[in-house]
């Protein structure tokens, strides 16, 4: 491994790879700032680029630095606008977004970025120890594990449900899975549920769903409400800084995050969505009675467990791609499919054949996460005074981002009819008091869910894959044991005043 270091660590530091690494991760943050600009969509964009340069360790560097970049970036929007353009910022905007609301967006932009600083470092620690290891734990991992693991990450709703809306995200949550059924099923590749329009053929895009659930309903309460949301945050941005208490709070949020965040990360088809989910739904669970009301609120904690969760994940991803040529998400299918245009075959060999590729990846990690911090702490202020303009004339902005970025996710006219359909339906519901995240959770796992549990029932001609695989029954109670914590504790509590009142 010291031999590995020293090439890796030799290989980053060559005057090209630098520069690669800051300008991929310059190019990422900038991307990961705009609603619907994805890191799939910037990389798919880039690989060309990457190829022409015929150095398989500069473009794979390049292309990880606006990946990671882009996740850190990501955070940006979802705090400022309530507008998540990447699957795995949804969460972060649960907490962070309310923070921006009470005038403390410096704040809420500082501890997103020292989250996930502090996540991608210990990731890119964790892979460079962990990743022989882990390449055989991924392996054990078969369709049926990966249908119990999305049943886990659907247990999140608990998380996310105040008291006495559990029903509520249930419903919400169906709705999603119902909704991730258009188009072509997993079975047999005919549409369903479309209605007859060729646009649905594919289904909706997760773009416009994101999109039309958080960023275009708050254009429209801006409008609805404009006095109300004019006095959230008085102009003024205050608070840049966490207090030695709030830091205390926060570490071993993302030390436990760090480390679960990197394991989901590596099982392949997981990925920093169903990380940032699981995170946010694990510290909320555990955290004390007062602690837990304030979740959705602007807790820091809530903020602070997605965004290490989703930085470490970005890193574990990439053990299954390259110790095993398996994508662990849909950009590392991309990165993927550069590597093979480069010539270089991903697998068990790769850190022998092509040790100088493997070990400068990992060392690039290192140097592009503080790459990252340094570029994204000083400019803080600066990001965080888009709140100081005026509401009212952030509404055009907020409809421009929103409609672009769910046009260019699916190059469709369409979608623009569908995300202000679902928009004004989202709107309706926020009203209603329903939680929007239940039924974009529902979405974006529905599909892998399907598609996981039909390969299972194909291959043990049946549900006995269940009970016959051990693995798959240990995570099923997981998640029986992730919904029920919850209303245990609400109805502990219940007796508990119960019998304060009985004894008064």
């Amino acid at each position: 491994m010291l031999e590995g270091l020293l090439i890796g660590l030799q290989t980053a530091l060559s005057l090209q790879n630098l520069l690669m690494v800051i300008g991929g991760c310059l190019i990422g943050t900038f991307i990961g700032m705009l609603p619907g600009l994805g890191p799939m969509s910037i990389i798919a964009i880039m690989i060309p680029v990457a190829i022409s340069m015929g150095d398989p360790s500069a473009a794979l560097i390049l292309l990880a630095g606006v990946y990671y970049g882009a996740i850190f970036g990501g955070s940006t929007s979802s705090i400022l606008l309530n507008a998540p353009g990447v699957a795995g910022t949804v969460a972060s905007s649960f907490d962070g977004y309310p923070m921006a609301k009470q005038g403390k967006a410096g704040k809420a932009l500082t501890i997103a970025a020292i989250a996930s600083f502090a996540g991608g470092t210990i990731g890119a620690l964790l892979l460079m120890i962990f990743a022989p290891a882990l390449s055989s734990l991924a392996l054990l991992f078969h369709s049926a594990e990966y249908f119990a693991l999305m049943v886990v990450g659907l247990s999140a709703i608990a998380a996310f449900a105040g008291t006495g809306q559990v029903a509520k995200a249930m419903m919400m949550t169906v709705l999603g899975l119902m909704m991730a059924t258009v188009g072509e099923g997993a079975l047999f590749n005919l549409p369903r549920f479309t209605m007859g329009i060729m646009d649905l053929q594919s289904g909706f895009g997760f773009i416009t769903l994101a999109m039309a659930m958080f960023a275009f309903p708050e254009a429209l309460f801006l409008v609805l409400k404009p006095r109300t949301m004019s006095k959230d945050n008085g102009g003024e941005i205050k608070d840049l800084r966490i207090t030695k208490s709030e830091a205390k709070s926060i570490a071993p949020v993302i030390g436990r995050q760090s480390i679960q965040g990197f394991f989901i990360g590596v099982l392949p088809g997981a990925g920093a969505t169903i990380a940032s989910f699981l995170g946010y739904a694990v510290e909320r669970n555990i955290a004390p009675k007062e602690e837990q009301e304030q979740f959705g609120k602007g807790a820091i904690k809530g903020l602070a467990a997605p965004e290490t969760a989703n930085n470490a994940a970005c890193t574990g991803s990439f053990v299954p791609l390259l110790t095993l040529g398996i994508p662990g998400s849909g950009t590392t299918a991309i990165l993927l499919g550069a590597l093979i245009a480069l010539n270089v075959t991903p697998g068990p060999r790769l850190m022998i054949d092509e040790p100088q590729v493997f070990w400068a990846v990992i060392m690039s990690m290192f140097i592009g996460n503080l790459v990252l911090l340094v570029l994204n702490l000083p400019l803080i202020p600066y990001i965080a005074k888009v709140l100081s303009v005026p509401r009212n004339y952030l509404i055009p902005f907020i409809l421009f981002f929103t409609l672009m970025g769910a046009y260019i996710g699916q190059n469709n006219a369409t979608e623009l009819l569908l995300l202000v359909g679902f928009g004004i339906c989202a709107t309706a519901l926020r009203f209603a008091d329903y939680p929007l995240a239940p039924l974009l959770i529902g979405f974006i796992l529905g599909g892998m869910l399907e598609d996981n549990f039909a390969r299972s029932m194909q291959l043990f001609d049946g549900i006995g894959f269940i009970w016959e695989r051990p693995m798959t029954l240990g995570l099923l109670v997981i998640a029986v044991i992730l919904v029920a914590l919850p209303s245990y504790r609400a109805r502990r509590a219940r007796l508990r005043a119960q019998g304060v009142a009985d004894g008064d």
